[in-house]
């Protein structure tokens, strides 16, 4: 578990790629739950058990389809598990590491505060670092520049967020 761990952290570095990972159906499924969990728990701060597990169906939906469908119109479908499990995972561990930062958000306390100010900081330094890791991420399993895969890691983002918006505003 130690190896996987230091695995996806070398990704969000930068320092290696999806290719990388083993293209195993027990690993996606691994990372799958890992990140249900995770997801589930940085929801459950916010809003209800039941809709929590729908936002969180309702993302990795997405990630899958937008991840084969970009893949597919790249014709690099041959490196979709590998694509889809460093996706989840480097964003499991970057939810993780905001765990603490949205707990300070979701506890009532006066916008002014220095506690508040540094949590939204560090919230915006990890949606860059989100943001960098998928380009990164595209990057490799489309084999292009990293301006293209930060250009399809904007758009992954977007349409996420939007995708959220729409269904659970």
């Amino acid at each position: 578990m130690f190896k996987l761990l230091k695995l996806f952290f070398e990704i969000a570095l930068l320092k290696k790629s999806p290719e990388d990972i083993p293209s195993s159906l027990f690993l996606q499924y691994l990372i799958v739950a890992i990140y249900l969990f995770i997801s589930f728990l940085m929801l459950f701060m916010s809003v209800p058990w039941t809709q929590a597990l729908l936002e969180i169906a309702v993302e990795v939906t997405f990630i899958a389809i937008f991840c084969r469908v970009t893949l597919s119109w790249g014709k690099k479908l041959a490196r979709y598990r590998q694509t889809f499990i460093a996706l989840l995972g480097v964003d499991a561990l970057i939810s993780f590491c905001a765990f603490p930062a949205l707990a300070t958000l979701n506890t009532p306390m006066p916008e002014n505060s220095s506690f508040f100010l540094f949590a939204i900081l560090i919230a915006i330094i990890l949606i860059l670092w989100h943001w960098v890791t998928a380009g990164h991420i595209f990057r490799h399993a489309l084999a292009e520049p990293l301006v293209f895969g930060l250009g399809v890691a904007l758009l992954y983002l977007i349409l996420s967020y939007q995708l959220n918006m729409i269904l659970f505003t």
